[in-house]
């Protein structure tokens, strides 16, 4: 074999990176030959590609890409992670190609940089929207190769232990960044180790004062401890020996991050987080953990419902291991962790240690697979949402799962703490959730919203052509559940859409005595190639959301596509108010049911119900929004006329639609539930009610009813008009809005 020395001195001559020896050092420990020299290759391409580069710190630049390697180095990773490690920004950062990198090191290392570097080179709206495209792009090369994501994650690591050249704002940018991202990546995965650095190296840079604070708190109650702990740890692991284990028994301490959550999430002080210190008890075997148990709980007692065994069950992220809280010496609460070595390792690098120890028994891969069923889950989201709901519902799906439920047939589903039986159907199959009707919890009838627990079975009821409620967004807490349920609404929003916008068209059609259907294919198509869409479907739909106006495309039509007219026209300029008025006037009016669905709303200035004269208004991206004739808003008619239509009712209408009451009462105790109570009792039910105090000894009741129609409404003012107490009954009128009036 090749001595390390004659093999670095084929290096370009000057001063070697700090670190260079220490990597080869590492490498000769667990990889061949040939993959070395493969790395030092990469080492070489990248070190003259960021020829002239210095990190903010003043380093060149090459430190960081083999700060990173070795930090993969030190978890055993292949040759193909350290040499895309050691690449990693070259694609970002110098004129390097991905076909360059692809020719030179193959397709997986230029594939893996690739996975791992942003997309700058695009131009977004907003760095928001850049950084949710650039962690999609990522999170998406991760299912092609999971060794992205552990290039990422020591990136970031470095960049963490190195954070201090930054400027302030910057630190606490990417430190909260790192906490709320990446960290809980690295947990997700199993990787232990990496994720409480990042914990506490975010923890610190975010909140210094808090960090310092607790740093000191700790270190005091440390020296205390230290002596007294070393002592339990002995009479232990004396305890063990004696019953014929052999086991390792070490003292830990939890990190800074993790004491902090827990006294700002529980409202505890240091004193109060009984787990600050704890054993961890390591032996050969499954069966010896429980056998380790048994010994450590008749040294000391344990606390009530404090044990949990993730060896039967274990995390999301493959961890395992029994824990439980003893009443230690002196009433000092002590945690004890049981694991098997294996369980260790698997707890402390996680989906790593699938290169580490490629020996070991197919169960120890468990972190691999969960890492797998995850980006299955988030291919599937990936489909249907945009970058940004995509970056929201994988920061829903990053957290630690702590409910462990039942199916029907006693599998068992892992799901977010605050899952309910939506979130069950969901996990189970996409279609079951869509078709959901019903839900029992052992055995008995739930409603939907049910939050689950522990060790319940739960069998989910579905009916054909059941559909999603879009209620069922508000309260759903897995990124699969609200990633389905926002397609189907968004599915089902442009199919609404489509419907009013045909209707919308033949409206504006009438005015020529003609109609969609009627209109003939010859002029349809002319219009659809002028605008550049594929069919009249998609047509409807933008007329239908408000994206286009139907009087326009109207004259479009009749005119044979667009007129000198309206080539310049804008929806504002088009007319003026008077012929728009009058326009309007000849139109037929557009039939409201009350069952169109999302693509027509009902303004919340002016609260129209069925009864009331109308008229409508095409807001962008929502449809029609429906407006009383009284309402203050329709100032704006003249202003846009083109947006505005002639709207009626039809004869029956179906719904419950919200009105807004005014009830003016003499100040007395109980007045308010004896309101509420008249209004009750008319079968109306109040969505919301507030007070606002008048001069003297009179209060005025403002109160948010739903009704069905004017007859409806005029029998609950009658009825609130009968009591002594009540001085007078008024529905709000419409208010003036200087903004758009929807």
């Amino acid at each position: 074999m090749e001595s390390t020395v004659s093999l670095l001195g084929r290096l370009p001559t000057g001063r070697r990176p700090p670190g260079l020896n220490e990597l080869v050092s590492k490498l000769y420990t667990y990889l061949p030959q040939a993959d070395i020299d493969r790395v030092l290759e990469a080492f070489e391409f990248s070190a003259e590609a960021h020829a002239g580069q210095s990190r903010r710190s003043g380093e060149p630049y090459i430190s960081h890409p083999l700060a990173v390697a070795r930090i993969l180095a030190d978890m055993h990773l292949d040759a193909g992670t350290l040499m895309a490690a050691l690449l990693h920004d070259v694609i970002e950062d110098t004129p390097t190609a991905k076909e360059q990198l692809a020719s030179l090191f193959g397709d997986e290392v230029a594939q893996l940089v690739d996975g791992v570097s942003k997309l700058d080179q695009i131009q977004f709206r907003s760095r928001a929207e850049a950084q949710a495209e650039s962690f999609r792009k990522m999170l998406l090369a991760m299912v092609e190769d999971i060794r992205v994501i552990l290039v990422k994650l020591a990136d970031r690591l470095h960049n963490m232990r190195t954070l201090a050249a930054m400027p302030t704002d910057k630190q606490r940018r990417i430190a909260r960044e790192t906490l709320d991202i990446y960290a809980p990546i690295a947990n997700r995965l199993g990787m232990n180790s990496l994720r409480l650095e990042l914990e506490d190296l975010g923890f610190n840079a975010l909140y210094p004062y808090r960090y310092r604070v607790l740093e000191r708190a700790l270190k005091r109650a440390a020296g205390n401890q230290k002596s007294f702990l070393r002592k339990i740890s002995q009479r232990m692991e004396h305890a063990i020996t004696e019953a014929g284990i052999d086991a390792t028994v070490v003292v830990r301490e939890k990190h800074l991050y993790s004491i902090y959550k827990k006294m700002r999430d529980k409202g505890r002080s240091l004193s109060e987080v009984v787990d600050v210190y704890g054993c961890r008890v390591i032996v050969d075997d499954i069966d010896t953990c429980y056998r380790a148990l048994g010994v450590v709980h008749q040294l000391y007692r344990p606390m009530p419902g404090r044990f949990k065994d993730y060896i039967a069950i274990p995390r999301v992220n493959g961890y395992q291991s029994l824990h439980t809280t003893l009443f230690g010496p002196r009433g000092l609460p002590l945690e004890v962790q049981i694991r098997t070595t294996d369980m260790d390792r698997v707890a402390e690098s996680g989906i790593a240690s699938h290169w580490q120890y490629k020996a070991v028994d197919q169960k120890s891969y468990a972190p691999q697979a969960r890492a797998r069923e995850w980006l299955a889950n988030l291919m599937e989201m990936q489909k249907t949402a945009n970058s940004e709901e995509f970056l929201e519902s994988v920061r829903v799906d990053l957290f630690p799962d702590k409910v462990y439920v039942f199916t029907p047939k006693g599998d068992i589903l892992r799901l977010p703490r605050g899952s309910t039986t939506v979130d069950f159907a969901y996990a189970v199959h996409t279609d079951v959730g869509n078709r959901c009707v019903a839900a029992k919890i052992d055995r008995r009838l739930v409603p939907l919203r049910t939050v689950l627990a522990n060790g319940q079975s739960v069998e989910i009821i579905t009916a054909r052509g059941a559909q999603p409620n879009p209620n069922w967004v508000n309260f759903v807490v897995t990124a699969k559940a609200r990633a389905a349920i926002r397609q189907h609404l968004k599915n089902l929003k442009r199919g609404e859409a489509g419907e009013l916008g045909r209707r919308l068209l033949d409206q504006s059609l009438a005015e020529f005595g003609t109609s969609a259907r009627r209109i003939g294919r010859a002029p349809m198509t002319r219009l659809l190639d002028e605008l550049g869409l594929n069919n009249s479907t998609e047509l409807y739909e933008q007329l239908g959301l408000g994206e286009r106006l139907a009087p326009l495309v109207a004259r479009m039509l009749m005119s044979g596509g667009t007129t000198s007219d309206d080539a310049d026209a804008t929806p504002d300029t088009a007319t003026d108010g008077h012929d728009a008025q009058a326009q309007a006037a000849r139109l037929p009016a557009l039939a409201i049911a009350g069952t169109e669905g999302m693509v027509v709303s009902y303004a919340r200035c002016c609260h129209p119900i069925p009864g009331d004269e109308i008229m409508g208004y095409l807001s962008t991206g929502r449809g029609v929004v429906i407006h009383r004739n009284s309402c203050g808003n329709l100032a704006e008619y003249r202003k846009q006329p083109n947006k505005w239509i002639n709207v009626t009712w039809r004869a029956r209408v179906s719904g419950d639609f919200d009105v807004e009451v005014v009830v003016d009462v003499i100040n007395r105790v109980g007045v308010l539930a004896a309101v509420a109570s008249n209004i009750a009792g008319t079968g109306t039910n109040i969505d919301h009610v507030s007070v606002v105090e008048r001069e003297g000894d009179v209060s005025a009741l403002v109160f948010m009813l739903q009704v069905q129609d004017r007859r409806h409404l005029a029998r609950v003012i009658r009825s609130i008009r009968g009591m002594p107490e009540v001085l007078r009954v008024t529905r709000s009128s419409g208010r003036r809005s200087h903004r758009d009036p929807t």
